[in-house]
């Protein structure tokens, strides 16, 4: 069973992208609280290690899920076009494949580097530099051990307005040494998220059931079959979890204030992201429009994940978590409410709309839900979500980019 079985194929198409992009504004929300606590080199630190050790994971698994095969160039990209990492157009990704063991890739557009660029060229040296070249190999290791990413070109840009951005090229030589295993990869590794099984796509359903075949330019979504896309989905809002499991590993090694810090990311990630859904959707403020929201955030899915439970009245939404679940087990976002720390839901809600007030909170030994109503008047945006909104992805929007091309690989 998935929340995001009540949706049809068209909507599931719109609503991947999405999924995606919110995945990867994870960091802009989290990491403006690491400068504040550790400074730019230990928010560096953080963000190198929570990709590291998540990365490998959900590449692995989202390989398995469309039986993604093969261990070349290829597979390395297409690795990468259903990475929240670099989500579609925001992080437009482009490629070249030579051979099984040689490629290229280069960004014509990357939002990450024009939310940073204003930040200085020590924040852009930071991401471009010293975040990613230990991820970028990280995720080509998930493919082939012997793969290497290098840059041909990248920021800090000269001149200013160079385009591509970025440009690497990316190696599979037998003759190289895969780096150490990152520390705390067998936690993530061994993670409920990690280990959680999902249902096998229907490879009689109507569409697309795999990424099997050539590497394509774009992936267009409204290809994939709707028993192909709920999959795809769970598996997204899995990286979510993934990647904020990496983050908090990170932070507790770090400082003992690591749940507050948590609280915030997830504070500012939760606002936003509901925001776009509700967009995405063409919802309403209204109470069936916030609970459709609720069930399909990816900080309540996969449900078999979470356990959440959604119900609603005609003023009100209420929603339930259990005490035991994979995500409490893991001590991600599901993990970090209770009834007195109720701030990530509170800006979820106002997401949807301003409005929202949580009414009433119950607890009991399996578990504790709140009731969420709406005041007569706005409240103010949360500052978490503010900051998040710094990002320019929180307004970014797609655009149909027509049938994708084939790569031949030689």
């Amino acid at each position: 069973m998935s929340n995001f079985d009540e949706l049809d194929r068209a909507t599931l198409a719109r609503l991947l992208p999405e999924l995606l992009l919110c995945g990867h504004l994870i960091d802009r929300s989290g990491m403006a609280h690491c400068i504040a606590a550790f400074g730019r080199p230990g928010m560096t630190a953080v963000a190198i290690e929570e990709w590291q050790v998540a990365s490998p994971v959900y590449t692995r698994r989202m390989r398995q899920a469309l039986a993604i095969e093969g261990d070349g160039v290829d597979t390395i990209f297409k690795g990468l076009q259903l990475d929240i990492g670099a989500p579609p157009q925001f992080m437009d990704f482009r490629y070249r494949v030579d051979d099984h063991d040689h490629g290229e890739f280069w960004l014509d557009h990357c939002g990450a580097l024009l939310d940073v660029e204003p930040m200085g060229p020590e924040f852009v040296v930071a991401m471009c530099h010293d975040m990613e070249d230990p991820t970028f190999d990280a995720t080509a290791l998930a493919t082939n051990p012997h793969a290497q990413v290098r840059p041909i070109h990248r920021p800090p840009r000269t001149p200013a307005d160079r385009h591509p951005m970025c440009a690497w090229k990316v190696t599979i030589d037998p003759a190289h040494e895969p780096p150490p295993i990152p520390p705390n990869s067998d936690v993530v590794a061994n993670s409920f998220a990690a280990q959680l099984e999902l249902p096998d796509i229907d490879p009689g359903d109507d569409g697309r059931s795999d990424y099997a075949g050539a590497l394509l330019s774009d992936l267009r979504f409204d290809e994939f079959s709707r028993s192909a896309l709920i999959r795809l989905a769970d598996e997204v809002c899995l990286q979510h979890h993934l990647l904020t499991l990496g983050f908090l590993i990170a932070v507790r090694a770090r400082t003992d204030q690591a749940t507050e810090i948590g609280r915030k990311q997830f504070t500012g990630i939760a606002g936003i992201t509901s925001e776009r859904l509700r967009a995405a959707l063409d919802l309403g403020d209204d109470t069936a429009a916030l609970a459709t929201v609720l069930r399909l955030h990816p900080a309540w899915n996969p449900l078999s994940y979470t356990g959440i439970q959604i119900t609603e009245t005609a003023d009100s939404v209420s929603i339930r978590l259990p005490r035991r679940s994979g995500a409490q087990s893991d001590g991600v976002w599901p993990a970090l409410l209770d009834a007195g720390n109720l701030a990530p839901l509170e800006a979820m809600a106002r997401g949807v709309n301003p409005r929202s007030y949580i009414r009433a909170v119950e607890a009991d030994q399996f578990g504790w839900s709140a009731e969420i109503a709406l005041a007569a008047e706005p409240f103010r945006e949360a500052t978490e979500v503010a900051i998040t909104r710094f990002s320019k992805g929180a307004a970014f929007t797609f655009t149909d980019r027509g049938i994708p091309l084939p790569f031949t690989v030689v």
